[in-house]
């Protein structure tokens, strides 16, 4: 292709209507607030690992984890911008096909899975690269539950017997899958939040809520005593407990090292070289007592608030968005970040269990990094859309 002078026209001149389209209907300021915290994530990163590194422990050079969480973070952009541009009511359209691949990604688990480390089996590993099916599994479910909420919404009475049974055959045929394959208490304990929040935002009544807390309670002793491994008993009623770990050298000893590097920090962080604990998992699940450390509790409010305004703006989009559907894809992936959120700095505090979740956006993970990126990317697609006559469910 050739200007009127003859000379070869840049191919990129074609696209440049449709990136001018891109950056005028995408969510600009989602993938900024996502971009900046994980620059900032990556930055935590790297004095973790570095200081882990010079403190002895068996690692490979800090390098490559940064250039894994670096990698991860461009491959999560391209995600993001994808699902922007691709409807998700065509994704959500093909739901069986969505259900199919989860089943494909437990069968690969069964087959495939690797511990690790806390006695979860939930990576698969291959050529040096690690997935994590749940992270994937976390946000198939988003798509399916709204596309099933929707239609029991729109066509039927939600709050129907059927309709709640529905809903929660579906919940718990995932939950239960993930528990069963993997031991994975983390990521069934974020599906659990999703479907709770989901299932108050599509309507429905608080007597169902009334009767799923009577039916967990009668269910508790059964998945004390047949269900969960004594690891995972100790990990849940630790927090509560002293009498599990009084010195603090066993179940607890990575959260009691975290409030230890957290309460270093004091307001502006210590300085370089003074770190107080070096352990592990400082650059995944306790990334958060490492920015304590480093920039003290002006770098943890910082945190906070960076995940505060990308729930709220998820959250906004989805009222805003004049579609049921919509809004519970915004609310679903809203949900995820404040469960995980809530979690990760409670067990940095140590006033949930350890059970292995990641601060998004913050804590080194490859498939955790591209698959929120991927979340954000859904709501994006949501205001990518044209605007229906009436948008907005509030005024």
């Amino acid at each position: 292709m050739t200007d009127v002078h003859g000379k070869a026209v840049p191919e990129i001149r074609k696209f440049k209507p449709y990136i001018k389209e891109f950056f005028r209907r995408a969510d600009i300021f989602l993938l900024c607030i996502c971009i900046i915290s994980s620059i900032f994530g990556i930055t935590m990163i790297e004095k973790a690992v570095t200081g882990m590194y010079e403190g002895g422990w068996n690692m490979s050079e800090p390098s490559k984890y940064l250039a894994v969480q670096i990698a991860s973070m461009f491959i999560g952009i391209g995600a993001f911008v994808f699902f922007t541009i691709i409807d998700v009511d065509l994704i959500a359209q093909q739901w069986k096909l969505l259900m199919v691949f989860d089943l494909l990604l437990l069968i690969a688990l069964v087959l495939l899975g690797e511990d690790d480390g806390t006695g979860n089996k939930s990576w698969i590993r291959f050529a040096g690269i690690g997935i994590q099916p749940s992270e994937v599994i976390k946000v198939i479910y988003i798509i399916v539950a709204a596309k099933q909420m929707t239609y029991l919404k729109e066509y039927k009475d939600i709050n129907s017997f059927f309709s709640v049974v529905q809903m929660a055959a579906h919940f718990m045929l995932v939950f239960g899958s993930i528990v069963v394959v993997s031991s994975d208490l983390g990521s069934a304990s974020i599906l659990l939040g999703i479907f709770l929040v989901m299932f108050f935002a599509i309507g429905a009544r608080l007597y169902w809520f009334a009767a799923g807390g009577a039916a967990v309670a009668a269910a508790i002793p059964l998945l004390w005593n047949y269900f969960l491994k004594d690891y995972q008993k100790q990990r849940l009623i630790a927090p509560y407990d002293p009498s599990i770990d009084p010195d603090g050298w066993g179940i607890t000893w990575q959260t009691t090292q975290s409030k230890l590097t957290l309460a270093s920090g004091r307001l502006t962080g210590v300085e370089e070289g003074h770190s107080p604990s070096i352990f592990t998992g400082k650059h995944t699940d306790f990334i958060f007592s490492c920015v304590g450390e480093n920039l003290g509790m002006i770098g943890c409010l910082a945190v906070i608030l960076l995940l505060l305004i990308i729930i709220i703006h998820c959250v906004r989009i989805g009222l805003q968005s004049g579609r049921t559907f919509d809004m519970l894809i915004c609310i679903g992936v809203a949900s995820a970040v404040t469960v995980q959120m809530f979690i990760n700095i409670g067990m940095n505090i140590g006033i949930t269990p350890v059970i292995g979740i990641t601060l998004p956006f913050f804590s080194y993970g490859g498939s955790s990094m591209v698959t929120m990126f991927g979340a954000m990317g859904l709501v994006s697609g949501v205001k990518y859309k044209l605007k229906p006559e009436h948008f907005s469910l509030i005024y």
